[in-house]
């Protein structure tokens, strides 16, 4: 059984109908002078399990399509969310994260936090990927540029080499997604000029890798996944008392960042891309109904025939394969003198690239802004949790 198959069967939550607090709540309403301050702390605890079942709701049926870049934006939006409420959580809980069994899921918390980042990094190299291709369609669509009255020889043989760069460095990139890769060193910085030029001059024609990588050549995405969900299952009720409750909100946390970082990896060009992940949380967390629905359909989508060998399920991509497959197979056809009709076919396969190209730009440098606010999030939220444990650690080897 994979590391992240979590049998309903074993979770505590599969065979009751309380909610996932109730058998905390129990025993604080028969423990005098704590009912007050246990009421509150089961409000804030039961209004994140909430929160983030809206959310996710949201997400999964929402006005985004599945995969786009809007989805994948709104996807760490939620995120972004969740962790920030996460965090007032263990703000106001912050004399329990030092006390077992508490300490040892909040310290294999910020271990999956940690394996996050090299999966953010990885999707950043993804998304400078995607506007290399996204280069060429430009000079495409300028080679094609509607407000010309004639599409001549020049204009044709400038879009085909364009066309052909953008197969090139896709083709690469498809190969390089299922193996492993050359090694970058950069995590959320600037490629060297100089080792851009080289690269440059090695691979003509524009299709080349300019980037310095930020994961190593034996890193794979597939991998990292299975870390960070690895040992991740349900709480069980006695931890769950014995957390205060604090057992739920992390394994929540845990789970969304889970699916989170999967997502990313289903959609961006990123290093030995593996969808094996298998999720299987008890639909009596609210927020599990939606991560199941949304990871059923991009499995779903991932076996398309048109999609198993992508670089990535994200939707752009797709459109980006099939206007460029389309355009080429036109102008390969093309002889002049240009038909009217044939002419008028090119223009029209070139107005939709020409959108696509349009909505990509600002899309990337905005998911690129979002993708870097998140890691920067992980490690400030990590910092945080660390401060905690050792600050109540002095404390009570002081007392």
């Amino acid at each position: 059984m994979p590391a992240t198959d979590y049998q309903g069967s074993s979770s505590p939550f599969a065979s009751i109908g309380r909610s996932i607090l109730s058998i905390r709540r129990d025993q604080v309403h028969a423990m005098d002078g704590h009912h007050e301050h246990g009421s509150s702390q089961e409000q804030e605890l039961d209004g994140f399990q909430r929160h983030a079942a809206d959310l996710l709701h949201d997400l999964a049926g929402g006005g985004e399509e599945l995969l786009s870049l809007p989805w994948i934006r709104k996807l760490l939006n939620v995120f972004v969310i969740c962790q920030e409420e996460f965090r007032v959580i263990l703000f106001n809980n912050r004399a329990c994260v030092s006390r077992a069994p508490v300490d040892r899921l909040i310290s294999e918390f910020f271990e999956r936090n940690v394996k996050a980042l090299d999966v953010c990094n990885a999707i950043r190299d993804g998304i400078e990927q995607v506007r290399q291709w996204h280069k060429h369609l430009e000079i495409v669509t300028v080679a094609l540029d509607p407000s010309l009255r004639t599409i001549g020889e020049g204009q044709l043989r400038r879009a085909k080499k364009a066309l052909a760069d953008l197969a090139v460095g896709m083709l690469e990139e498809k190969d390089a997604t299922g193996s492993a890769l050359a090694h970058r060193n950069r995590s959320f910085g600037r490629s060297n000029h100089a080792s851009s030029s080289r690269d440059h001059h090695r691979h003509p024609g524009g299709h080349f890798r300019s980037l310095s990588w930020s994961v190593s050549r034996s890193w794979s995405a597939a991998r990292q996944l299975q870390a960070i969900g690895n040992n991740l299952s349900a709480p069980r009720g006695h931890e769950i008392v014995a957390s205060n409750g604090l057992a739920v909100p992390v394994f929540t946390m845990s789970s969304v960042l889970l699916f989170v970082m999967w997502a990313l990896v289903a959609a961006i060009p990123c290093q030995d891309r593996g969808l094996q992940t298998h999720f299987s949380f008890s639909r009596n967390f609210s927020w599990a109904a939606p991560i199941l629905s949304m990871h059923e359909r991009i499995i779903e989508e991932s076996k398309k025939r048109e999609r198993k060998n992508s670089n990535g399920l994200l939707k752009e991509i797709h459109q980006i394969e099939k206007c460029a497959r389309q355009l080429s197979e036109l102008i390969d056809a093309a002889h002049f003198p240009l038909p009217e009709n044939k002419e008028m076919e090119i223009r029209q396969v070139a107005q939709e690239l020409t959108q696509i190209v349009n909505t990509m730009r600002e899309e990337l440098d905005l998911l690129e802004r979002q993708v870097r606010e998140v890691f920067h999030r992980i490690i400030r939220s990590r910092t945080e949790g660390v401060a905690y444990t050792a600050s109540h650690f002095r404390l009570r080897r002081n007392e």
